[in-house]
């Protein structure tokens, strides 16, 4: 019994090792004590020799039937492993198409998307959101401007200001994309969704479509609004020049407690002084 248990005590709680107990002690207390100790059959003494050869060779069965199992319970943990990292990376890859889709009419490289993704989901970190969190806003916000697949090319590639009423067809491509991922089961899309309505609300609740302020605007669609806004001032477009990093930095700063909420300004900021972001870092 000490030998026994000395041996369970170094053996793994899901390993399958088999005890045959030989022994003159057949009482009912025995018993119970050798298979709490862990024993799975008993033969008496005086034995047969080909009785213990029989009980060793279908224990030994018996084993190798649970070391079969377990290999093949490894195989589909394994299998069931790398089909949802491919599922995972297969969605993280429509996502970026389905923004790569919406940026191509006026941003034919498809870098925006990805850059506004990629500092969403730093400034989410520094203001202090949980990694699977920023995971979210990262894959979520290059849905922002899906919404612009519905908005005419003369409207949307017009170079210069918009006429009152060119900005109010301008003004729908965030409810056009929110309805296009309305209705979605799944979380991410669902926040690109939210994303892709308010992303253009502003802190002091003169933005667009529904004039939220404030904490009224959703955290996820005031990070996305600051990376897109810092973002398309710094690269060029149909209808403008890339400002300098430096001017569009200052823009931003000016911007505090009106168009932005003060804590993602500040987030950004430290970001930019720390050099924990730059283009090439998307």
């Amino acid at each position: 019994m000490q030998a026994l248990k000395l041996i369970r005590e170094q053996t793994e709680e899901n390993s399958y090792l088999p005890v045959l107990m030989l022994t003159a002690d057949m009482t009912s207390e025995a018993k119970q004590q050798g298979l709490q100790a862990g024993v799975n059959d008993f033969l008496t003494k005086p034995y047969d020799r080909t009785e213990v050869i029989l009980r060793i060779n279908n224990l030994l069965k018996t084993r190798h039937l649970h070391l079969q199992l377990q290999q093949h319970n490894n195989t589909l943990e394994e299998r069931v492993r790398e089909r949802t990292e491919q599922l995972q990376k297969a969605k993280l890859e429509i996502l970026q198409l389905l923004g790569r889709a919406a940026e191509y009419r006026d941003d034919m490289t498809g870098r925006h998307t990805q850059r506004v993704g990629h500092l969403s989901g730093l400034i989410a970190g520094r203001i202090g959101l949980s990694e699977s969190q920023c995971s979210l806003i990262r894959m979520a916000a290059p849905l922002h401007d899906i919404g612009k697949i519905g908005i005419p090319d003369e409207v949307l590639l017009k170079p210069g200001r918009f006429e009152p009423h060119e900005f109010e067809c301008m003004k729908t491509h965030t409810t056009i994309g929110s309805s296009i991922l309305e209705g979605s089961s799944f979380t991410v899309l669902k926040m690109a969704g939210v994303i892709a309505r308010s992303h253009h609300e502003k802190w002091d609740g003169s933005g667009y479509p529904q004039g939220l302020r404030g904490e009224e605007i959703p955290l996820e669609s005031r990070i996305v609004a600051l990376a897109d806004f810092y973002d398309a001032l710094t690269h060029e477009r149909p209808y403008k020049k890339a400002w300098s990093s430096t001017d569009a930095i200052a823009e931003v700063e000016k911007q505090k407690g009106y168009h932005f909420d003060p804590q993602v300004v500040d987030a950004f900021l430290h970001l930019i002084h720390q050099n924990l972001w730059n283009d090439a870092s998307a």
